[in-house]
């Protein structure tokens, strides 16, 4: 199935800006708050998302990261007022066994599950939904994620991160937010530990590292696609996975805002929900802050 088929839902209206009849206020750098005896310097300018108008948004994944991205992405997107698109990609299932680590209405495949419950969260608005029951990979890859797409990388295998990401890499324009958590396998590993990388190329520069610059992990991933036990697997015995799994998912979507509003100051985040720690890494500053992409074509 094509991307561009037929969209989900009755998308006739528009709703209200972002802004709405509530302006968002707007201190000046001389205002202050006390937050627990911290004083805090608010920024001067607003954050105005300048997500263009057209834009085709991806989430390749709707396992246990993928629903959570999935489900604030369009309550975002529900209110910005402008037409957009949004793909949802997965060739998997939902199972009995699911139910007890994600949120899904009814059995049947993810993309078409998911693709009818978020076309009833966004209907009247002008954001259609399309559902594409295939797993990603090196037949189809060209036909789903294009130049100038917005890619939310939900998966839980390196050799899918790997093929996705070399081919982003080849791409004239793309955003790219990948993450995952580290999974389980004791005593280094115990299913606290997510990170989340961001990939941004325009007009065939990068303006943020690809995701195999700096993990080897990814750069050198092998096997079968999909491949590799997931996190969805894992959380049958393994709790923890689930509320990494949410940071991973807010994770992606603050880099989303961020970029979305030209203020996206770092290239990846790594965070441990038992240390209740959170790590930009690798500082984007000034002109090299990339802004967000033009719509497609």
């Amino acid at each position: 199935m094509d991307e561009r088929g037929t969209g989900v839902g009755n998308m006739k209206a528009r709703v209200g800006n972002m802004k709405g009849g509530e302006e968002m206020a707007t201190a000046t750098t001389t205002e202050r708050q006390q937050v627990g005896g911290r004083t805090d310097v608010a920024s001067s300018d607003e954050l105005i998302c300048g997500l263009a108008p057209g834009s085709r948004l991806k989430v390749i994944g709707l396992g246990g990261v993928g629903c959570i991205v999935l489900r604030f992405l369009a309550i975002f997107l529900r209110h910005l007022d402008i037409p957009l698109r949004l793909v949802l990609i997965d060739g998997d299932d939902f199972e009995p066994s699911n139910m007890s680590r994600m949120e899904f209405q009814h059995m049947g495949a993810k993309a078409d599950v998911k693709a009818a419950e978020i076309a009833d969260m966004l209907d009247f608005s002008d954001v259609g939904v399309v559902p594409v029951s295939e797993y990603v990979n090196r037949e189809n890859i060209e036909r789903l994620i294009r130049p100038g797409d917005h890619v939310f990388l939900c998966v839980d295998n390196h050799p899918t991160r790997r093929l996705v990401a070399e081919h982003c890499a080849g791409l004239s324009e793309v955003a790219l937010f990948s993450g995952g958590n580290d999974g389980v396998n004791p005593p280094n590993e115990r299913g606290t530990y997510g990170n989340v990388q961001i990939h941004v190329r325009r007009d065939g520069i990068d303006w943020s590292a690809p995701l195999t610059k700096f993990h080897p992990e990814i750069r050198q991933a092998e096997g079968e696609l999909p491949g590799g036990p997931n996190c969805g697997q894992m959380a049958e015995s393994i709790p923890q996975i689930l509320f990494a799994n949410l940071g991973v998912a807010s994770a992606m979507l603050n880099a989303f805002f961020a970029y979305s509003c030209g203020r996206l100051g770092y290239q990846e985040v790594q965070f441990d929900i038992l240390e209740a720690r959170s790590l930009p890494q690798f500082p984007l500053k000034g002109d090299r802050i990339p802004q967000p992409l033009s719509a497609p074509e």
